[in-house]
């Protein structure tokens, strides 16, 4: 199983990113997220964390074709396959919908908003209220998720973040209360290490402290 590539950005398409690992160039299928941000490291080394699955049926007299698939990071990464678990999704039909940043989709689907997520390419109303029925409970660590100019990773522990947020709705918070509290901690720029200090954190700049 391969699950991390790094090598230099030779040629990004719509659907793939071609990296050079001389003596080798290796095809990795990214999503138009991941396409947008990646158009400013061309000719650059970059790394991907990545899914490696068969692609064809052999059953109708096809042939199995080996393909990766690339990710900026481990927590998106996740977050597609657990929207490749949902019936009737897969991994292409998960690749073409992820045309906006994990995060936005996360809260989509926490926030029950099929309509939005029905937007997405390839995803109906149908499939929408599939994913949020499967998924909804899940999506505190990726609506959560640090917003990066770079692919080198969350800010926080995930587990400080994730921990925190279930903090706040045993303290009384609303979903979107909890979230914007942590967003607004951590868009000061602080380091983290546990859920006291960014609790502190949160209700010193709450309440003005």
């Amino acid at each position: 199983m391969i699950t991390k590539i790094q090598g230099k950005l030779v040629e990004l398409s719509d659907e793939a990113a071609t990296l050079a690992i001389p003596p080798m160039e290796y095809e990795v299928l990214i999503a138009d997220y991941a396409r947008r941000h990646l158009q400013s490291q061309m000719n650059k080394e970059i790394q991907l964390h990545t899914i490696h699955y068969m692609d064809g049926n052999v059953t109708s007299g096809g042939r199995l074709t080996p393909r990766l698939v690339g990710f900026l990071s481990i927590p998106e990464r996740e977050f597609f396959e657990l929207v490749c678990s949902v019936d009737g999704v897969g991994v292409k039909k998960a690749l073409r919908a992820m045309t906006q940043p994990v995060q936005d989709i996360a809260i989509m689907i926490e926030q029950q908003d099929a309509k939005g997520l029905s937007t997405l390419p390839g995803v109906g109303p149908a499939t929408a209220e599939r994913i949020i029925a499967k998924l909804r409970r899940k999506m505190p660590k990726f609506a959560l998720m640090v917003r990066r100019e770079t692919p080198a990773g969350v800010t926080q522990a995930d587990g400080v973040i994730e921990d925190t947020y279930q903090a706040l709705l045993a303290l009384g918070h609303a979903e979107s209360d909890a979230r914007q509290l942590i967003e607004s901690a951590l868009a000061s720029g602080g380091k983290f290490k546990d859920v006291e200090s960014l609790l502190q954190s949160i209700y010193k700049r709450q309440f003005g402290g």
